[in-house]
């Protein structure tokens, strides 16, 4: 599943993001999405997403 794609990110799933303060180092966060903050149906860094913790980021991996 891709990660650019607005249509494969879900409000409940599980996914690994990068923050932007962590872009330099691509250190990820884990989370669940609560709300889905792009609105285009693709962006190539990722959709950005707001996790249940209040963390905003770029999903970079969906998680299972």
């Amino acid at each position: 599943m891709g990660v650019t794609k607005r249509e494969n990110i879900k409000l409940g799933l599980r996914v690994s993001i990068v923050m932007k303060a962590d872009q330099r180092s691509g250190k990820p966060t884990e989370g669940i999405v609560k709300d889905i903050l792009t609105n285009a149906s693709f962006h190539s860094h990722g959709i950005k997403v707001r996790l249940e913790s209040g963390q905003v980021g770029r999903v970079r991996e969906i998680i299972n």
